[in-house]
């Protein structure tokens, strides 16, 4: 069976910004041939995320994620639907998923290491249960849940930078949800400005491109700031950092102007911003969700109802076909989506 996939064509360096030749997509031919244990899947969705910039190195710099090879299929977030099986847990039509799914058409995969999916979750909505129904949901909920320290009627406010994309757009709806009074955005285009306060129920955004963003974020955080949802580090964390209050939170979930950098994750701050957290005792701990193992059923389930009910809205850039998988994580990493980058294959 011929099948289309994108491979790995060359890394971009550890300082590099990535480009299109580093992506290749060809033809392959794939065996009808099932072992016990395996299935034959029809890829549906991809997910492309910041964090697969370090995949792209000969070392990712953590031990949980694998860099991916030269030459070979490249893989991420996906799901399919089963076109045939050998494996008694699943049955020909399942929605499946993985968090290595191949980019490709169609893919044989280990029965083992997949996750039978609900569509009810998401009335439907498949490419939800990868992002606000899925990893990017649950990334913003327990950040916020776990790290934030919300408590209701504080009259907290929260910023959250890169508030626009994937994460962001979630986290700071899920701020509201769990009892944050004012909740402010940094994002990169005034469209993007204008989605979070209309739809996105933020009660500001903020440009970082225009200048003074100092002094914007002043006049929006009069009080201070006491929760920050960190997607993007660098300058704008600065920024931010310099205006948090005492005994307050910096969620540490991305720091994607730094990802074409070659510095260790997270980041270090400069000195002056680590004095500034000692000094003002301000938590800033590196968050991961495959800490909270424990609580993703509960937490997908919270998800699913606040989407479900409207709640919670959702916003995603799809792009079609395999052979723009690349493209659309190119793009993704300079800030053009907004919402969850989903790529949809068939």
């Amino acid at each position: 069976m011929k099948i289309n996939r994108c491979v790995l064509a060359s890394r971009p360096g550890n300082d590099g910004e990535p480009v299109a030749e580093n992506f290749h997509v060809e033809e392959a031919d794939l065996s009808e041939e099932l072992i016990d244990g395996h299935v034959l899947a029809k890829t549906l969705y991809i997910s492309v995320d910041p964090y697969l910039r370090c995949r792209m190195n000969e070392d990712t710099g953590t031990d949980y994620m694998q860099p991916w090879k030269v030459s070979e299929v490249l893989d991420s977030g996906g799901i399919g639907v089963i076109e045939l099986s050998r494996n008694s847990h699943f049955k020909v039509g399942d929605i499946v998923t993985s968090f290595n799914w191949p980019w490709q058409t169609k893919c044989i995969l280990d029965g083992n290491r997949l996750k039978k999916l609900d569509p009810d979750l998401v009335d439907g909505h498949l490419s939800h249960l990868l992002g606000a129904v899925g990893m990017t949901g649950l990334t913003a909920y327990l950040g916020v849940k776990e790290k934030g320290h919300v408590i209701p009627g504080a009259n907290q406010t929260m910023v959250v930078s890169g508030a626009a994309g994937a994460c962001g757009s979630i986290a700071g709806q899920i701020a509201r949800l769990l009892g944050c009074s004012r909740i402010v955005g940094i994002c990169g285009t005034n469209e993007k400005c204008s989605i979070l306060t209309s739809e996105f129920s933020f009660d500001e955004a903020l440009n970082y491109k225009d200048p003074g963003l100092e002094e914007r974020l002043k006049a929006c955080c009069p009080d201070g700031v006491d929760i920050y949802f960190d997607n993007v580090g660098g300058e704008i964390s600065d920024v931010v950092i310099s205006q948090m209050k005492k005994n307050s939170h910096v969620i540490l979930c991305g720091q994607i102007s730094q990802y074409n950098k070659d510095v260790p994750y997270p980041p270090p701050l400069n000195p002056k911003m680590e004095a500034m957290l000692k000094e003002s005792n301000i938590t800033r701990e590196r968050f991961l969700v495959l800490n909270y193992v424990g609580q993703e059923e509960s937490a997908i389930a919270q998800l699913s109802e606040w989407v479900r009910t409207g709640r919670l809205k959702v916003k995603e850039t799809i792009v079609h076909g395999i052979e723009n998988t690349a493209g659309a994580f190119l793009s993704m990493m300079r800030g053009g989506n907004i919402g969850k980058q989903i790529v949809q294959i068939a």
